[in-house]
């Protein structure tokens, strides 16, 4: 027969199990180390239970509630009404607007770090997202490294960031500026093609196109085109091995067209 925990009187306790017994609050309890009243046990998680729902309630209820801020306003009040004892109604408004200038004065200085932080942070953005697309189009079709500067500088005058994503505008920097088809807006790569005629200074002779050519300033006057012997339709390895010997950076940047 199972040992009973508790038992109402000393007759219900077996003989054989006399000492295991002691009393206690009117009732005999087996003295089992380890052992816990069930109804204590009841008692202690249903107490647990409540408990954690009322911290539950309780941070719904200041959820979105600083306290710190909270402790500044009540400290701000008490000494507002301290003040106001012994004032006439027209100096206790002063005192109020006084003391709401203040405030107000330090909320502005907290929004102007957070708005130096994002306008620092939407510059590294554009710079990722506007320069590097920039300069990545317009290597493909012959941008001097030495330009760089320059194409960006003038890319910025042009793209903002919408949404994430370089949009071009027109100088008043609030129309959309199209691409060729005069529907969606210019994008990085139709605005680079327009600069290779706008500016022709900032690319390599003839480069980008399909075709080469050496860099201006070559003592005739001329420029000489040659076939890219990257591109599939005129892959030829003997010029590719020449072009890396004689000329590594226009080899770099006719492979990076092809």
């Amino acid at each position: 027969m199972a040992l009973k925990y508790k038992l109402k009187s000393r007759e219900e306790i077996p003989a054989e199990h006399a000492s295991l017994y002691v009393e206690r609050d009117g009732a005999f309890y087996a003295d089992i180390e380890g052992v816990t009243d069930k109804t204590k046990a009841d008692e202690m998680r249903n107490h647990n239970i409540e408990l954690r729902k009322q911290i539950e309630e309780r941070d719904a209820r200041f959820d979105g509630i600083d306290p710190d801020e909270f402790r500044r306003l009540v400290e701000e009040k008490r000494k507002l009404e301290l003040q106001a004892q012994g004032h006439k109604p027209e100096e206790i408004e002063k005192i109020v607007v006084d003391r709401v200038k203040g405030l107000k004065a330090d909320w502005d200085k907290q929004l102007a770090t957070v708005t130096t932080e994002r306008d620092s942070l939407n510059t590294r953005l554009t710079a990722i997202q506007i320069d590097q697309g920039v300069i990545t189009a317009a290597t493909k079709r012959g941008l001097r490294p030495t330009a760089i500067p320059d194409i960006t500088a003038r890319a910025r005058t042009v793209f903002k960031l919408v949404n994430g994503a370089p949009r071009a505008f027109e100088a008043d920097g609030q129309t959309v500026r199209y691409g060729k088809d005069g529907v969606t807006p210019m994008t990085l790569e139709e605005w680079v093609d327009a600069q290779t005629s706008d500016a022709p200074h900032l690319f390599e002779s003839n480069a980008g196109g399909g075709a080469a050519g050496n860099p201006a300033g070559g003592g005739t006057g001329s420029n000489r085109s040659v076939k890219n012997p990257f591109r599939k339709e005129s892959w030829n390895l003997t010029e590719q091995m020449k072009l890396q010997k004689t000329d590594p950076q226009l080899a770099a940047r006719l492979k990076a067209a092809a």
